[in-house]
């Protein structure tokens, strides 16, 4: 009884993250920063035979060891949680550019909540479902919206001047009149249903490509 009741406790204090980060520092060593439910942890990884193979967009369960030298603690105890597109290549790949954007974007943020690990749960659940661009480009909104950075007053970002037809957006999807910056018009029923419904349904694969790529960018 007692054995079992140390192997309950010790099973209880894991942690489960999305790697969004990896350094390499002394040959195989890795520096791990992961997004947990509440935090960032940047931890350190021995390299060692016996480990698998961890990389950026891994869903881990892990556990931190304390370190008496440094102020990072130790990765240990890390079990991979497969994701059932993981052998898509393509949809790996592009998970893997979406997580890696939080790194930048959360790395200063001191206290930011469950928010951000509950989204990419999300996704990674429908990244498999439909186009991972889409999903993506949904959770973006999200993001703007749940910063405060969502504009939907449509009034152009370089002129300042109402836009009423079609949009374009630069980073951050700000909205600009197509005069303003030469770029791809969308739609301006087609935003509205972005911003108000999460949904990318009215737009077409050509401005999908446009607005991932604003993603990209940056977070």
């Amino acid at each position: 009884m007692i054995k079992q009741y140390f192997s309950i406790v010790e099973y209880t204090s894991k942690m489960q993250g999305y790697i969004i980060n990896l350094n390499k520092v002394k040959e195989e060593d890795l520096i791990v920063t992961l997004l947990s439910k509440n935090s960032l942890d940047t931890l350190y990884r021995f390299y060692g035979a016996r480990h698998g193979t961890i990389n950026i967009g891994f869903k881990i369960d892990y556990e931190i060891e304390p370190s008496a030298k440094s102020t990072i603690g130790r990765l240990k105890d890390v079990i991979h949680i497969g994701y059932p597109w993981i052998n898509n290549y393509k949809r790996l790949r592009l998970w893997q550019d979406f997580l890696a954007l939080f790194y930048k974007h959360l790395k200063d943020a001191e206290d930011f909540g469950d928010f951000y690990f509950s989204l990419i749960e999300n996704a990674s659940k429908e990244w498999g479902k439909q186009n991972p661009k889409r999903v993506a480009i949904e959770c973006y909104v999200k993001i703007l919206e749940h910063e405060g950075r969502l504009h939907q007053d449509f009034h152009c970002f370089l002129c300042s001047k109402p836009i009423l037809k079609n949009v374009s957006l630069i980073r951050a999807y700000l909205p600009t009149h197509p005069n303003c910056t030469h770029t791809l018009a969308f739609s301006k029923a087609a935003l509205e249903e972005l911003y108000t419904n999460k949904s990318t349904l009215f737009l077409n694969d050509i401005e999908i490509e446009r607005l991932w790529s604003i993603l990209l960018e940056g977070l």
